[in-house]
């Protein structure tokens, strides 16, 4: 009864169209998670920035290396 069937395809024939492809979704979800973890990644490099220096002026702190 569970055993694979040889030769047929995995679904019936008509059921076929109406399952949506995974492909779009996944990379969607993909990208989400990318731009989450690039986001936190700013966020986190900011503070640290602004602890170390104690000011968020980028251009001050370029001023005072030169």
């Amino acid at each position: 009864m569970s055993g694979l069937k040889t030769g047929a395809p995995p679904l019936l024939g008509e059921q076929a169209e109406a399952y949506v492809d995974p492909l779009p979704q996944a990379l969607i979800l993909t990208s989400i998670v990318i731009s989450f973890g690039v986001t936190a990644f700013f966020i986190v490099l900011a503070y640290r920035t602004y602890r170390s220096t104690g000011t968020d002026d980028v251009e001050g702190t370029k001023e005072e290396r030169q």
